[in-house]
């Protein structure tokens, strides 16, 4: 690109205020140039990994398809159909904790896709015996929307409150009949809002867990020489309540408190379980696809 030089002589405001916005204009229409050619370069570097991994899958080879599969989810921000797959991929490799990790992952970007529940609710029944979720009503109710939904509900709520609000001060003859949208509105901000916050608390503090081993031991405390409380399969769901970084006898040592879902607290070692990640943000534009 050429750098145009200046004109010795100053400009008048007109001129220069056309030549700032033209500037502007220009930069960012390079920015997003770079952006969209930045992205398209990434798509195109995971697109034959995506590929690969798909035939993998098709071919049986179902622990390298996980293991291609997991390196795409941490290479890029992941989406509902890459969790999805990557669950299909370790159900087939007999792995049901890691299968409804990643479903449950795929869940928060996806909470309404019927092929996804299906899955998610077949291998807890494998693993429980129920395909219902060991939570608190309230919480498998904020599941049924997405942390982004939630959050443009609660907007939208607000920003009618605020119009309705103006209006009924620009027109002061409407206040009598804007009173009741008003309050309904207002209503429901302030309820929408609370469960936001709510939804945020419980996807941002909330730590949940998926055990990954056979048999993961759940002890009194956190300490092999612990007395054992109970045992729980590979594929049950737990909250993490606390956490602990132990040196014994030069050995370090990861534990976790947590909770099944008859309640029961015990402490667990940290490999035995594989914690959630907090929610991702959407991708638009992935549907969501099987490779079952």
């Amino acid at each position: 690109m050429n750098i145009q030089s200046q004109p010795l002589h100053s400009p008048d405001v007109s001129t220069l205020q056309r030549s700032n916005a033209s500037t502007l204009h220009g930069l960012l229409v390079l920015a997003l140039l770079t952006l969209l050619t930045a992205g398209c370069l990434h798509a195109e570097t995971l697109a034959p990994l995506f590929d690969q991994a798909n035939q993998l899958y098709e071919q049986r080879k179902y622990q390298e398809a996980a293991n291609a599969y997991q390196k795409l989810v941490q290479s890029e921000h992941p989406s509902a159909a890459l969790y999805f797959n990557l669950g299909n991929a370790w159900f087939k490799a007999g792995q049901s904790g890691r299968a409804i990790a990643a479903y449950r992952q795929a869940e928060r970007l996806a909470p309404r896709e019927p092929n996804l529940r299906f899955n998610l609710n077949f291998v807890r029944k494998k693993v429980t015996g129920s395909d219902t979720a060991p939570t608190e009503g309230w919480r498998h109710w904020l599941a049924t929307l997405t942390l982004n939904e939630w959050t443009a509900m609660a907007m939208g709520a607000s920003w009618l409150w605020f119009l309705l609000l103006a209006l009924r001060e620009l027109r002061p003859g409407l206040r009598k009949t804007l009173a009741g949208y008003t309050a309904t509105s207002g209503l429901a901000a302030i309820l929408l809002a609370a469960i936001l916050i709510n939804a945020l608390y419980d996807q941002s503090r909330i730590k949940q867990a998926v055990v990954i081993a056979t048999n993961a031991v759940i002890r009194y405390g956190p300490l092999e020489e612990s007395q054992v409380f109970y045992q729980l399969r590979d594929g049950s769901e737990v909250i993490v309540l606390d956490e602990k970084e132990l040196s014994v006898g030069g050995k370090n040592q990861s534990w976790l408190q947590v909770q099944d879902a008859s309640r029961r607290v015990g402490w667990v070692q940290r490999d035995q379980v594989l914690l959630l990640n907090s929610a991702p943000a959407p991708k638009p534009g992935h549907d969501l696809a099987s490779t079952a």
